[in-house]
C-alpha cells in the first residue's frame, strides 16, 4: 500500500513538469512564428519583378509607400505586364487597402486586359468589386464583341443583386443580328436572363427594336 502511494506521488510532479514543458514548447513556437513574420516585414522589398514589367520608379515608389506586400507585388506584375497602365495599377490596389482587402486579382486583371477592356473600365470593376468571380463572364462578354458599356452594365446589375442578361444570351442576341443599341438598352431594364430566348424568337419573327422594348418597359 506504501509502494502505491509513493509511485501516485512521484507521478504527480511529472505530470505537472510534463504541462510546463508543453507550455513552454507553445510559447517558443509562436515567438518564432512572430520572429520570422517580423523578420519578413522587415527585409526590403525586391521591386525588381514591377520593373521587368514595365512599371515607372515613381509609380514602383507609390506602391512602396502604400506597405504593399510581396504577394501583392507579384500580382501587380501580372496587371502590369499585360498592358495595365501605373496609374490604375495604383487606384486598384488603393481600392482594395481601402477594403482592407490585399490586392490577389492580378491574373483576373491581366485577362481583362487581354480581352481589350479599357483601364478606366477596369477601374470601375474594381470600384463595383467585381474583379472576382463575376470576372470571368464579363471578360467573355468584351470577347464576343460587345462593348466596355455593357460589360460596365451588366456589372453594374450583378453588383447590385439585380437580374441581367447573361454573356451567352446576350451573344445568342448578337450573333441573330440585334444590334448593340438595344443589347444595352435591355441591360439597363433588367431583363431577366431566362427571357433571352423569347427576345430572340421575337426579333427573328419580325419584332421591330421598339417593339422588343415596349414589351420589356423600363422599371
Amino acid at each position: 500500500m506504501e509502494s502505491v502511494r509513493t509511485h501516485t506521488s512521484a507521478s504527480v510532479p511529472f505530470r505537472g513538469a510534463g504541462h510546463v514543458f508543453l507550455g513552454i514548447s507553445a510559447i517558443v513556437f509562436f515567438s518564432l512564428i512572430f520572429l520570422v513574420a517580423g523578420c519578413e516585414r522587415m527585409m526590403p522589398l525586391d521591386t525588381k519583378p514591377l520593373d521587368i514589367a514595365g512599371m515607372t520608379y515613381p509609380a514602383i515608389k507609390q506602391l512602396q509607400a502604400m506597405d504593399i506586400t510581396r504577394a501583392e507585388l507579384a500580382e501587380i506584375a501580372k496587371a502590369r505586364a499585360a498592358g495595365l497602365p501605373d496609374e490604375t495599377c495604383i487606384e486598384i490596389v488603393r481600392i482594395y487597402h481601402v477594403r482592407n482587402r490585399p490586392f490577389d486579382a492580378g491574373d483576373t486583371v491581366a485577362g481583362l486586359v487581354q480581352a481589350h477592356l479599357r483601364a478606366d473600365t477596369i477601374l470601375d470593376l474594381a470600384s463595383l468589386d467585381q474583379l472576382g468571380v463575376n470576372a470571368g463572364e464579363l471578360r467573355l462578354i468584351r470577347l464576343a464583341g460587345l462593348s466596355d458599356s455593357i460589360v460596365l452594365e451588366v456589372a453594374r446589375h450583378e453588383a447590385a443583386g439585380k437580374p441581367v442578361l447573361s454573356g451567352a444570351a446576350l451573344s445568342n442576341m448578337r450573333n441573330a443580328g440585334m444590334r448593340e443599341s438595344i443589347l444595352l438598352e435591355l441591360v439597363r431594364r433588367g431583363v431577366p436572363d431566362s427571357e433571352g430566348p423569347a427576345i430572340i424568337s421575337l426579333h427573328r419573327h419580325g419584332a421591330s427594336e421598339a417593339d422588343i422594348l415596349r414589351r420589356y418597359p423600363a422599371a
